[in-house]
């Protein structure tokens, strides 16, 4: 498995070259980062030089779509995906995600309906360029009631809708958050096989009673109460090879810099990896 990290996490980043240079500097292999602004500011061969002298690969970019509201936001989000596909593709970048949110003010059928079309057409676009699209499961319960009707939230209900989908390119962003907050064991994962993993993210959680854990009071790796150990071991067992991308979502910018973010996060790592037996 690949170390990744996102710009979440690392408090007030001055840009994209200070992502790739700060994972560079502290083990990392991957970053998340939106490929198409990285080509639109340096030019493609800047942008891959970039990521070559520093060592650094693409883990994946988001979906910039909205899939969630109207037709119209939809329709007119088809265009930057083109250019975001072209772009990743490019840098060599094979994986986009997006997340569900685990209510809509929608009514849950008539939206499930219009998000399966729309969702089955960015993973047709992203096929097209070879790329894969994850799905992430949101699992925070304070998040399930934020809206007025219940939607997704388990992992079983995100295969089937990726089943329902029916495209081979789709597949889940396995959060480990998500995965505690839905309450799910070490043998849910076992029961995946790695093809189904389009990306995973990392992260811990505080010490208060799971149905209390909130989306943005996530901790460090290693500084909470999630079994990561267990986690990567699992992801691991089954073969998955690909980016495991920190992502710390938090209700207060950290105060510490972006340097120290990076060293505390290395350490994280470091200490999960080695708890899982996978520290090199």
């Amino acid at each position: 498995m690949l170390r990744g990290l996102t710009g979440a996490g690392l408090g007030q980043l001055e840009s994209d070259e200070q992502l790739i240079r700060l994972a560079s500097e502290h083990g990392f292999q991957t970053v998340d980062l939106d490929a198409a602004g990285f080509v639109a500011r340096h030019g493609l061969e800047e942008a891959k030089a970039l990521l070559e002298r520093h060592r650094i690969a693409i883990g994946s970019f988001g979906l910039p779509v909205e899939w969630r509201t109207t037709e119209e936001a939809f329709r007119q989000g088809l265009e930057k995906l083109v250019t975001a596909a072209q772009a990743a593709a490019a840098l060599g970048c094979t994986s986009c995600c997006t997340y569900i949110l685990p209510s809509t003010d929608l009514k849950a059928a008539h939206f499930m309906a219009l998000a399966t079309r729309r969702l089955r057409t960015c993973a047709q676009i992203l096929g097209a360029y070879g790329i894969r699209l994850g799905l992430e499961f949101v699992g925070p319960h304070h998040l399930r009631t934020r809206w007025a009707n219940p939607f997704i939230w388990t992992l079983e209900e995100t295969l089937d809708w990726i089943d329902a989908i029916g495209e081979s390119n789709v597949g889940l962003l396995f959060d480990a958050y998500h995965w505690y907050t839905n309450e799910l064991t070490v043998a849910d994962i076992e029961k995946l096989r790695p093809e189904q993993i389009v990306h995973v993210h990392l992260n811990d959680a505080p010490d208060v009673p799971v149905e209390e854990a909130l989306d943005n009071g996530r901790v460090y790796p290693g500084e909470g109460v999630i079994d990561l150990a267990g986690f990567l071991s699992a992801l691991s067992l089954i073969g998955y090879k690909g980016s495991v991308s920190q992502e710390i979502l938090t209700a207060e910018r950290p105060s510490e810099s972006p340097e120290e973010l990076a060293a505390r996060s290395q350490a994280g790592f470091d200490k999960v990896f080695r708890a899982a037996g996978l520290f090199e």
